[in-house]
């Protein structure tokens, strides 16, 4: 099949994660099955432009890439290019993936698709819960959702999910959805390869600690993590991860209140050797957030074989807890600060959660998900399209 995924940005190698790093995973293992995989996506990188080509495809690990420019409403990833190019090639697509909601290029995809009569997939990636909507820029979002999101949503082929609760929070907007179909992400099974790092060995040597690697932001619930830290004495937490929005300072502040700022390091964005060796040398990878759909870095975590502790917002919670691959935690700081001391003193109780986590894992890979996947698009696509 000729499938063609429209996400904002595509920049797998630079800082970027979560829904850039799945979405990339998802494609190269759909290339690898013999699909012509195309990706639309802006050059847009921070409050400047990747150095790629434009107009042109350019390859990434068998994913034919084609990045165009934003010059104006960049918040919204706006291209005109990109829409130009989706009015003369969308027809010759099989499918149509978008990924993401609230910006441009996915609003923009589905418009076409849907005049064209290509049957398209929209991937939320967590972004259509209400309790968020309601926290944070209720009014734009929610105006988003009444005016353009809704028709997109509903004109779907398909809404596809990764976990029972991000399709619970789907429901919750009362749309008249054609087809939910949930599949989870995927974990780079045999990419996992932990080593040591030189770079991380001073922050790694001070001592046992919990790592949390993610993205510095509210939702992640860093905040309850560092006052969980008071029951957890003897425990270090190091917390790594990219921090766009400036939230550090203020947990900064938070540790220093609380006491246990000697006990916290920030150790900013890491990658490659870095985050395989901080996360191999854990004695636990712990993700407390507010609201996850998902939860990539549990998955890779549990690849690695170690133990996880998880908010039951998290939408992988329930397989940690069907497995035992780890501690799900449905409260505050102190009950999660309870679990880190546990995990952290019972190493043998700990490397058992992390041995059932990477055979769980190994469940996961992207050609097994990509094959789901590929299920879904051939249930959709249209006899000629073959």
């Amino acid at each position: 099949m000729k499938l063609l995924h429209v996400v904002s940005s595509y920049l797998p190698a630079t800082r970027y994660g979560g829904t850039i790093v799945s979405v990339h995973g998802l494609c190269r293992a759909l290339a690898a099955r013999g699909h012509d995989v195309h990706v639309y996506t802006t050059s847009v990188d921070g409050a400047g432009d990747s150095p790629v080509r434009h107009g042109e495809p350019v390859d990434i690990e068998g994913v034919k890439v084609w990045y165009f420019q934003s010059n104006t409403l960049r918040r919204l990833y706006y291209a005109p290019a990109l829409a130009g190019a989706l009015r003369q090639s969308v027809g010759e697509f099989a499918v149509v993936h978008t990924h993401a909601i609230y910006l441009w290029p996915l609003w923009a995809a589905a418009r076409e698709a849907g005049r064209a009569g290509v049957p398209y997939v929209v991937s939320p990636r967590g972004m259509l819960e209400k309790d968020l909507i309601e926290r944070k820029s209720a009014i734009w979002k929610a105006a988003l959702i009444a005016f353009v999101e809704k028709r997109s949503l509903e004109g779907a082929a398909a809404i596809h999910v990764t976990s029972a609760r991000e399709a619970a929070e789907a429901a919750a907007f009362g749309f008249s959805l054609r087809r939910v179909s949930e599949i989870p992400n995927g974990v780079d099974v045999d990419r996992a390869v932990f080593t040591t790092s030189p770079a991380r060995s001073g922050v790694i040597g001070q001592g046992p600690y919990v790592l949390f690697l993610g993205r510095i932001n509210w939702k992640k619930g860093i905040d309850r993590l560092i006052e969980s830290m008071s029951h957890a004495p003897g425990i270090r937490l190091i917390v790594a991860g990219n921090d766009e929005e400036g939230y550090t300072p203020e947990l900064e502040s938070l540790a220093t209140r609380l006491g246990v700022r000697d006990r916290v390091t920030f150790a900013g964005p890491v990658y490659g050797d870095d985050k395989a060796a901080l996360t191999a040398q854990s004695r636990a990878l712990v993700l407390p957030s507010y609201s996850e759909n998902f939860g990539n870095v549990v998955l890779e975590a549990m690849a690695a074989a170690r133990p996880v502790i998880v908010s039951a917002e998290v939408g992988v919670a329930d397989l940690v807890r069907d497995h035992g691959c780890g501690v799900v935690i449905d409260g505050g700081a102190e009950p999660l600060g309870r679990a880190i001391a546990q995990v952290a003193a019972d190493r043998d109780t700990a490397d058992e959660m992390g041995r059932r986590g990477k055979a769980v894992a190994a469940r996961y890979s992207w050609d097994s998900v990509a094959a789901q996947m590929e299920a879904l698009y051939q249930s959709l696509q249209r006899p000629s399209r073959c």
